[in-house]
């Protein structure tokens, strides 16, 4: 099945179940008004809900509308949990180079992981509003899931069993403020400003033989101001996979239903310490950071800067056919002044 969220007035926005080629979407407020409240009864819900999708995809049902990606919000507007993980210790490895940070073992063993602030997430094609260049504006191409609720303790054998649904991620990073806020020991919190999702989030079983071992096999491509920046597959390099990340998430605590879990940047080692952007026939990068990690390995120092005014990011994920799984995160930089509230 698949999932959006409308825009409507209200916090949590309107549920609409999306047909597969993300052309068609319905209402179903008998049903359901928000996601949330699906995941909340999601065995009571979502086989009626499944119901319904196969009717929208079939072309049976007279209410159903033009789906538009440009009324969407995040499929979750807010949620009890935002962690995101670094599945992919590629991307660590650079990143932790540039800042001149040593690389523990443990690093490839035990995966890292950040509590990110849920309650204001950014629509898929929201503007990235901030006030300052000088903060290092990034954009990282993510894969997320969205978990049922997770008992503590589970062992990852078992974790994958409470994964609902996936969506696309820009987690936002801002660069600059990084350093000196890892330097107090308490972790992210200004340097991670809000996240934005793909219109669309979607079961498992969407993805076909592309979702196997808890990682999806498909490319993320990532489009800087227009132009082809990233297309790592996201199954390969992953150290860890999303039931790992899940029960990682849930050793000390429980996850209530609507946690949501980020796989970090996704990053191939392409078979060499110094990367391949796609115009040197790579697959590219995810973010900024790690192109400017490959320039100071290779030049000395970086030389492309991080975002700027009007600067706009792209990420997407396409099947075998080049059809959008998730729909577009298609966002613009631009320059927030308070007074504009």
């Amino acid at each position: 099945m698949k999932f959006a969220t409308y825009r409507n007035g209200t916090r949590d926005g309107q549920l609409m179940v999306v047909s597969r080629d993300l052309t068609k979407a319905v209402k179903v407020p008998a049903l359901a008004a928000t996601l949330q409240e699906v995941l909340d009864d999601w065995d009571g819900v979502a086989p009626e809900l499944e119901k319904v999708y196969q009717a929208l995809n079939n072309g049976e049902l007279a209410d159903a509308e033009a789906f538009d990606e440009r009324l969407c919000e995040s499929p979750l507007p807010r949620a009890y949990q935002w962690a995101d993980g670094s599945a992919y210790v590629n991307h660590v490895e650079l990143v932790r180079k540039a800042r001149n940070a040593e690389m523990p073992p443990s690093f490839w063993t035990d995966p890292l992981m950040y509590q990110g602030g849920s309650d204001d997430f950014l629509g898929p094609k929201d503007d990235i509003e901030m006030a300052d260049t000088a903060w290092g504006i990034d954009f990282e191409g993510e894969i997320a899931v969205i978990t049922d609720d997770v008992p503590m303790g589970i062992e990852p054998n078992q974790a994958g069993e409470y994964i609902r649904l996936l969506m696309l991620v820009n987690d936002v990073s801002l660069r600059g403020l990084i350093p000196n806020e890892l330097g107090k020991g308490f972790g992210f919190f200004q340097s991670k400003p809000s996240s934005a999702f793909s219109p669309v989030a979607v079961t498992p079983d969407e993805l076909g033989a592309n979702w196997r071992d808890n990682k999806v096999h498909l490319p993320l491509l990532s489009y800087y101001n227009d132009k082809p920046f990233g297309k790592p597959n996201a199954g390969e390099d992953m150290t860890f996979d999303f039931a790992q990340l899940v029960a990682h998430a849930a050793k000390t605590r429980h996850l209530g239903a609507g946690a949501i879990i980020g796989s970090g940047t996704v990053s191939n080692k392409q078979g060499t310490d110094h990367g391949s952007a796609i115009a040197e026939g790579g697959v590219g990068y995810s973010c900024i950071a790690e192109v400017r990690m490959i320039e100071t390995i290779r030049d000395g120092k970086p030389a492309t800067g991080f975002m700027q005014f009007g600067d706009t990011i792209k990420i997407e994920m396409t099947d075998e056919n080049g059809h959008s799984i998730f729909g577009a995160i298609d966002q613009k930089v631009v320059q927030y002044s308070p007074n504009d509230e």
